[in-house]
């Protein structure tokens, strides 16, 4: 049974620091890449970090610079500095493959956790 589940989420002031975790089970996740993506209320979700099985990382522009992905050394657990914080990065994050794990047993659908919230205050 997949479960990604995500934390680490909280409210923060502008300029402020979280650090969120992700612990992936239910598969050899340390083979695949991993992403950190996030959903603003109103707005699709969308893919911020990313850090590769070999442990290369990505970023959107719009974090690039205050965001950073790590995977932990069992490989099934992923994290998000995140630094400098604004009141946009507000969002439900999520953790994920990448691209998203897809349900076999459910065309069209992807595995999710319940994401962590972060809201920053300006």
């Amino acid at each position: 049974q997949v479960q990604l589940v995500e934390s680490g989420g909280g409210l923060v002031q502008a300029g402020g620091s979280l650090r969120l975790s992700c612990a992936a089970s239910g598969g050899t996740f340390s083979r695949f890449d991993m992403g950190w993506y996030r959903q603003a209320p109103g707005a699709e979700r969308e893919l911020v970090a990313s850090i590769s099985s070999g442990g290369v990382p990505n970023y959107a522009e719009s974090v690039k610079g205050r965001f950073t992905s790590a995977r932990g050394t069992g490989k099934d657990t992923v994290f998000l500095q995140m630094t400098s914080l604004k009141p946009v990065d507000t969002a439900v994050y999520y953790c994920n493959t990448k691209p998203p794990l897809k349900i076999l047993e459910s065309p069209g659908n992807n595995y999710w956790g319940q994401g962590t919230q972060v809201t920053v205050s300006s």
